[in-house]
């Protein structure tokens, strides 16, 4: 069993929200739109505060390493599938936010094997926000207007700028560690540590 502290209750709070996002979007329930949006806004308003209460009080756990960063995938590509059935989106921009989701969560798994942390860019923050406010945009309003168009292709082009900043972040990131490994004092202290071998690439 996982601990069950504040900021894991909060991501289980936002995994939770989910379903009741998707029932009242989906499902003729009254005042459905503004439940939708009152609960995915309220659900978002979580993400980043799980993380900073767990760090400030010490309570890190493996489960929201691992729960975070799912919760948030969850509630935003749920509430974007639903928009998509409903006619509210178009098919491609949704497309294109959860592939680079999964594309940067691949990423994340391998630069973990290698011991390698990106630390979240301001491309990052500036894409979680507008794909936030994107969704609520769409559900709070129907038929979308103008403004609300504008937000949700700033959020794809956020989307698709702060993923290409991740890899080639990644990719700059793996070639140092391939610099630094074959580096002669890299092989010196390896080879003084007792390991014979010199340091393979990263």
């Amino acid at each position: 069993m996982f601990p069950l502290n504040l900021p894991n209750a909060l991501t289980l709070a936002r995994i939770l929200a989910v379903p009741v996002v998707v029932v009242a979007l989906l499902e003729e329930t009254p005042n459905g739109d503004t439940l939708a949006a009152a609960v995915f806004a309220l659900a978002a308003a979580t993400d980043g505060l799980d993380g900073y209460v767990a760090r400030s009080r010490g309570s890190v756990t493996t489960f929201g390493k691992l729960m975070d960063p799912l919760a948030d995938k969850l509630l935003v590509t749920a509430a974007l599938v639903s928009l998509v059935s409903l006619g509210r989106l178009e098919a491609w921009v949704a497309m294109v936010i959860i592939a680079r989701e999964i594309a940067v969560t691949g990423l994340r798994a391998i630069a973990a094997e290698r011991g390698i942390v990106i630390s979240a860019s301001w491309l990052g923050k500036a894409k979680t926000v507008l794909q936030i406010a994107a969704v609520i945009a769409l559900i709070a309003t129907n038929p979308a207007p103008l403004w609300a168009d504008v937000l949700v292709y700033a959020a794809v082009v956020a989307t698709v700028l702060s993923g290409a900043d991740y890899f080639f972040g990644l990719r700059r990131r793996i070639e140092e560690e391939r610099r630094r490994a074959t580096r002669p004092e890299t092989r010196a202290i390896r080879a003084s540590s007792g390991d014979g071998r010199d340091a393979p690439p990263s």
